[in-house]
């Protein structure tokens, strides 16, 4: 494979191939090379998706991302009987069905990238890949990979260094790291959510294609992924919507209402965990001198409908500097706790109040909504309610839920183009058989 200049593959990973088709074009009018179908693409609607985009995009190179394990031959052909150019095979696959990949792909003119997805050495399966006929290779970093914080970039230069054959990077890219993997000298870049899901996906190619011929960033605050340090960051962009629908529809902390205003009002912050008895609001306000700014107070008061949280206890906690706090019990003050803005959740609002005891705990495992909390797990609240995210697992679900607005941004552009949540994503086609 000889290429002249660095390539943009587009790829399109729908399950719809209506959605699909209406992005390649936009993406291909942006200055898009090469189209993918994805692997989600390909297993939802089968190989017509290689054969209406080779119609709709002739001149342009139609990539199927097979990731091919077994019968290379065959799977191989059947593609590029479609209409593929390229056709992917999995690095971990065995020689002799990337060799006879190859074989087949030279029968109809196409050509077989080996996608080193996994590969524990990629700079010895490269040039493997080059001796068996391939014609190129492609480091790439799966999307569950990404949202855990892995990146492309720690072995892309070796790698193409290294390479006999041209180099495809995939994982994450946008239009700020795109230049760097151009730098790096990957000669093909390919590019999923940053032009699939943007609502302007013409100028998002645009940027991305910018990016790659100058080899200098072009900034975005969209479709990136959060390291460790930014979660507080990344929570404060997305919904308790958009964080349920990453944890699979989990973690929402049932029958505490926020007891707040503004519409606008974010509660992100790891948990400081209380738990006490109904009307004793000692160890609740000895959590405000414990924890430290940017902390949520998660009380578990037993669904105890004496208040153990009021006005003063908020402007304390205002003082801490803290994030906000969550009562599976009762507050009073409400007029004051409105005026001062502070996110505050409870499940009961009473005027009546406790007397401070002692009883209890801070710092221990809590149950709250019916949700166990833990000492530095995340908790987020707005509007909608609360989530509570696993704190091993704060990284991820902070990208996930990212990824799950940036798809229902693209949704919500399809939409105001004159379509309806039902037409655009075919819900009568997916819904469940039998």
């Amino acid at each position: 494979m000889k290429l002249d200049r660095p390539v943009l593959q587009v790829a399109l990973d729908f399950e719809n191939l209506s959605r699909a088709l209406q992005v390649a074009k936009e993406a291909v009018e942006g200055g898009a090379d090469w189209v993918e179908a994805g692997t989600p693409l390909l297993k939802s609607e089968g190989l017509d998706a290689v054969r209406e985009l080779k119609r709709a995009f002739a001149p342009h190179r139609i990539v199927a991302d097979m990731k091919v394990m077994d019968t290379g031959a065959f799977e191989v052909e059947i593609a590029a009987k479609a209409g593929a150019d390229l056709v992917t095979v999995l690095g971990a696959a065995d020689d002799e069905t990337i060799a006879d990949a190859v074989r087949g792909g030279e029968k109809y003119g196409a050509e077989v990238v080996v996608d080193l997805l996994n590969v524990p050495d990629p700079v010895a399966r490269a040039r493997r890949a080059h001796e068996l006929g391939a014609g190129a290779v492609c480091w790439h970093v799966g999307i569950d990979m990404q949202m855990t914080g892995r990146t492309p970039f720690e072995r892309l230069r070796q790698l193409v260094e290294a390479s006999p054959l041209p180099v495809a990077v995939a994982g994450g890219l946008n239009s700020e790291t795109v230049a760097e993997a151009t730098r790096a000298g990957a000669q093909i870049l390919i590019v999923g959510g940053a032009i699939s899901k943007s609502p302007d996906v013409t100028e998002a190619t645009r940027r991305i294609r910018r990016a790659i011929e100058t080899k200098q960033e072009v900034p975005t605050e969209l479709f990136r992924r959060y390291g460790e340090s930014q979660l507080r960051e990344a929570f404060l962009k997305v919904s308790t919507s958009n964080i349920s629908d990453a944890l699979q529809r989990k973690g929402a902390l049932h029958g505490i209402e926020p007891r707040f205003k503004d519409p606008g009002t974010r509660m992100v912050g790891p948990a400081v965990t209380v738990v006490t008895r109904d009307g004793d609001w000692a160890k609740p306000v000895e959590a405000i001198d414990r924890a430290g700014p940017g902390d949520v107070i998660v009380i578990d008061a037993g669904s105890g409908t004496t208040a153990i949280w009021g006005d003063l206890a908020t402007s304390s906690a205002i003082t801490k500097r803290l994030a906000g706090v969550v009562v599976d019990g009762a507050v009073r003050d409400m007029d004051a706790i409105l005026a001062l803005g502070f996110p505050v959740f409870s499940r009961y609002v009473s005027p009546n109040a406790g007397e401070p005891k002692g009883h209890g705990e801070i710092g221990v495992e809590v149950t709250v909504g019916g949700q166990r909390v833990r000492p530095g797990d995340w908790v987020v609240g707005d509007r909608s309610g609360l989530v509570v995210v696993p704190r091993e697992r704060a990284q991820e679900i902070a990208n996930r839920s990212l990824d799950v607005l940036e798809h229902e941004n693209r949704v919500r552009e399809e939409i105001q183009r004159g379509g309806t949540l039902g037409t655009v994503q075919k819900l009568e086609r997916w819904e469940r058989v039998g």
